[in-house]
């Protein structure tokens, strides 16, 4: 399995911590990037979070991967996701109309995404999130968060 498969998983973890710990109005992804074992994750966010929520964000996405979670992906008729599992799984950057099926990975009580990546079967085949640089845009109120992916 390639580093980006697992680097692209974490950022899926690294997602459902954030919202555990900064609260709701950090659930909207603005972009993605992953090269390798190293990733980086732009929410809208509000502020710049203390020390201590950047530590509760790490030690939450690396418990949830030690706990080996499922991840269940389901491709089902655009409607029909929409229904099933809301706006929720929608990002900031859209998708287009005329994608009619879509894949949504699913993190249970965790993260719920459209995503059309390729995904671990479980969040034990990441290996460990090290969070290496947070950076806060407030002109554009996004919030930056690098990391890399460690061992297996």
């Amino acid at each position: 399995m390639s580093n980006e498969v697992k680097t692209h998983t974490a950022l899926h973890v690294l997602k459902g911590a954030i919202v555990k710990v900064l609260g709701k109005e950090a659930k909207w992804t603005a972009s993605t990037y992953v090269k390798g074992a190293h990733g980086v994750l732009v929410v809208k966010f509000n502020r710049k979070p203390t020390k201590e929520e950047i530590k509760k964000i790490e030690e939450l996405a690396n418990a949830k991967i030690r706990e080996n979670a499922p991840i269940k992906v389901y491709e089902l008729p655009r409607e029909e996701a929409e229904e099933k599992f809301g706006e929720d799984m929608y990002d900031l950057f859209p998708v287009p109309d005329n994608v009619k099926v879509l894949k949504v990975v699913v993190i249970e009580n965790w993260n719920v995404n459209a995503c059309n990546k390729e995904h671990t079967k479980t969040t034990g085949e990441i290996g460990v999130i090290k969070v290496r640089k947070v950076r806060f845009r407030k002109n554009k109120e996004l919030l930056e968060i690098s990391f890399d992916v460690i061992g297996d």
